[in-house]
């Protein structure tokens, strides 16, 4: 084996330049790929993470997936009921405190109810829309990284009591308004009630930081004319994995729908699969065209050495051996192309990671490309050097070792 290595290293050293060529070939397909691969993850990772950060891990509504079953569907066998709806939709979670206790008795993380409804917030002639969100701010600190997002005044200023708001600074900006200011919101109910800002807060997300406001539970049922009434409640899981699970348990015990980040991010999670396989794709194809440079080299050598091949089959050397013997030769190559690859896809992501700007993508504020530092990226980039090497070296090589040694010295063809 030592012999075939030493053999290996004369031919691919005896064609200085074309290696040289073949090796930077591949080490701009491993550097590029990583690169390609690195950005593609950080993205991927840096949405997931906006999306595990900034909304309840489960969501439990007063919505039903499926209407309750009618008196009128019981008592004929033919009934068709549609648009059922009460003439005042003022509903909530029925018994929200017997809810509350059992979801605390076994969820694996934090639980906070909210009353959740649509209104107005109104400053010196100016209105927004807003979502109006009655917490209990005690509770929602355990569910929410809202309180991590404040730029002026503070979260802990609604625990004060009192009829107080904290809004997204973008809403402030349209309104005009800043922290000690007193806004007028108008509930969907048409109440309407003064409220003093005590604090602004940035998520970078534009629907929260434009149209949502925070006040405590019990003002936001007064607000609404809801005595008593919560119309959501939230869950934070120690483990955001376990989402599923604890959805189905819950609206399989409630009976109200319950949805986990998952299920209300299905699209966006299933993109990312689809995008990773075109990412994967492309790294395959570089790095085939990669193997084909390495391919023209050992179809070169095995053609140019096509008497030594003979004589070394004539001398005991046996097929396998001259198709390890090329296949080596690959492996070098496309080995110290990994390696170089390796050097310029660091160099290639860090350029990337220090790349700093102001942009806002889809209502999400970004100020450096999101870049991903896993080491599998260049094992996977370098995975596929090695095969399509390995693939390049074996093709001209099996084709060399079966010419008989007797025909290639007479010079037959």
């Amino acid at each position: 084996m030592r012999l075939i290595l030493d053999i290996a290293v004369t031919h691919i050293v005896g064609r200085g330049r074309q290696t040289l060529v073949a090796i930077l070939g591949v080490a701009v397909g491993v550097g590029f790929s990583v690169a390609m691969a690195a950005l593609m993850q950080g993205g991927q990772d840096d949405l997931i993470a906006k999306l595990v950060d900034t909304m309840p891990h489960v969501q439990i509504t007063d919505d039903r997936r499926t209407p309750p079953v009618q008196p009128a569907e019981l008592a004929f066998d033919a009934a068709a009921i549609a648009g059922l709806r009460p003439r005042e939709d003022r509903r909530g979670i029925i018994n929200p405190t017997a809810a509350f206790a059992w979801l605390k008795e076994w969820v694996p993380g934090r639980v906070a109810a909210s009353l959740t409804t649509q209104g107005v917030v109104r400053y010196l002639g100016r209105d927004v829309g807003a979502t109006v969100v009655g917490i209990e701010p005690k509770a929602e600190r355990g569910v929410s990284s809202l309180v991590e997002d404040f730029v002026d005044g503070s979260f802990e200023a609604l625990d004060v009591g009192g009829n107080n708001v904290v809004i997204g600074d973008r809403m402030a900006g349209r309104l005009g308004a800043g922290v000690g200011d007193t806004v007028t919101l108008v509930s969907s109910s048409g109440l309407s009630r003064g409220f003093k800002i005590v604090g602004l807060y940035h998520t970078g997300i534009t629907a929260r930081d434009e149209h949502e406001a925070y006040i405590l539970l019990k003002s936001a049922q007064i607000l609404d004319a809801r005595i008593n009434v919560v119309n959501e409640i939230r869950i934070r899981l120690d483990d955001p994995a376990a989402a599923p699970a604890v959805a189905r348990r819950a609206e399989a015990r409630l009976g109200y729908k319950s949805m986990s980040w998952q299920e209300a991010n299905e699209q966006i999670l299933e993109a990312l699969v689809v995008r990773n396989v075109i990412m994967y794709t492309v790294v395959a194809a570089i790095m085939l065209v990669a193997g084909f440079g390495i391919f023209n080299i050992i179809s070169t050598i095995t053609h140019e050495k096509a008497r030594d091949i003979a004589i070394m089959k004539s001398l005991g050397f046996s097929r396998g051996d001259m198709q390890r013997l090329f296949v080596l030769e690959g492996l070098a190559i496309g080995l110290a192309g990994s390696l170089l690859g390796w050097l310029l896809g660091f160099a290639l992501v860090y350029a990337l990671a220090s790349v700093h700007f102001e942009l806002n993508a889809g209502g999400r504020e970004l100020t450096r490309l999101p870049v991903a530092w896993e080491p599998l990226h260049y094992a996977i980039a370098a995975g596929f050097a090695l095969a399509s090497a390995a693939v390049a070296g074996y093709l001209p090589a099996r084709k060399a070792a079966r010419q008989p040694p007797v025909d290639i010295i007479r010079g037959a063809t």
